[in-house]
């Protein structure tokens, strides 16, 4: 009996586990440094988020379809399963509100870094940014629980 099917299953069960739990507390600590309206605070907080939406992020959404993709060829699943399709959509449209939002978290920080260093309020153009960042998070963070959903339940699906 071959140990890799495990191995694989745990990996990319601890990636989606990194991923959901890197985006829920990026977005947590985002919403409690904004409402400080603390520019040095939030630049800080920012700043924070960004390296660690490189170092974890972004290293999970790059494993998680390698790890997916060698599970489903061990494991003897069809790629075009229903499931796997949507889940696949889903992580697809994920990665559609994902994209944007680290852009964004890069200007919100610089322009929180600007505002503290200036000493001002911070700008329109942040909080506007801000908004958008924040409805972002939403069908990103839906699609997401979708996805553990059909992970873990294989629904039978067309």
């Amino acid at each position: 009996m071959s140990l890799l099917p495990d191995l694989l299953r745990w990996l990319h069960v601890l990636g989606a586990a990194v991923l959901f739990g890197t985006g829920a507390g990026i977005a947590f600590f985002m919403v409690m440094a904004h409402r400080t309206r603390d520019a040095a605070l939030i630049a800080h907080v920012a700043g924070t988020v960004v390296v660690a939406d490189t170092v974890f992020t972004a290293t999970a959404v790059v494993l998680q379809p390698v790890t997916g993709v060698l599970l489903v060829q061990e494991v003897g699943w069809s790629l075009t399963e229903g499931w796997i399709l949507l889940s696949l959509a889903l992580y697809v449209l994920t990665g559609l509100f994902w994209l944007p939002v680290v852009a964004i978290q890069l200007r919100l920080r610089n322009l929180a870094r600007a505002a503290a260093a200036a000493g001002v309020a911070l700008p329109p153009a942040y909080h506007r940014l801000y908004r958008i960042w924040f409805a972002c998070g939403f069908p990103a963070f839906l699609a997401v629980l979708a996805i553990f959903w059909l992970m873990l339940t294989r629904p039978l699906l067309g």
